[in-house]
């Protein structure tokens, strides 16, 4: 069974800055993929950013240059540090897990399937 609990979404004004974090339990976190999703009521859940293997990491185009995805080893803790948000940002961002039950969402070759409950990112212009 896995377990990820995302935190540090919030309100800021464009240009700031926010640093999201998911706290990890069940997985053999150090071996898997991990990611970080945005979802806006009424659509799908789109890739932000994702980490793997050798810590190689992959960034939505939008994403790059101001997202910065890394993991803890030692405390399970995967982060998002976002810089220069804009309001094009704003979402609920999930944390998850590659692998999972049936189904999932395909981002940056990998399917993930375990994810957190979100936390809500507002970016305001």
């Amino acid at each position: 069974q896995v377990e990820l609990v995302e935190s540090g979404g919030g309100s800021v004004q464009d240009g700031g800055s926010l640093r999201l974090s998911c706290v990890a339990s069940g997985y053999i976190f150090s071996t898997k993929y991990l990611a970080w999703f945005r979802q806006v009521p009424g659509k799908e859940r789109e890739g932000v950013a994702s980490i793997g293997h050798y810590d190689n990491t992959f960034y939505e185009d939008s994403a790059k240059g101001r997202f910065t995805i890394s993991r803890d080893y030692a405390k399970k803790i995967l982060y998002l540090q976002m810089n220069s948000l804009k309001p094009e940002d704003s979402g609920v961002y999930y944390c998850a897990f590659e692998g999972g039950p049936d189904g999932g969402t395909w981002f940056a070759g990998r399917r993930f399937a375990y994810w957190g409950l979100g936390t809500q990112v507002t970016v305001s212009s």
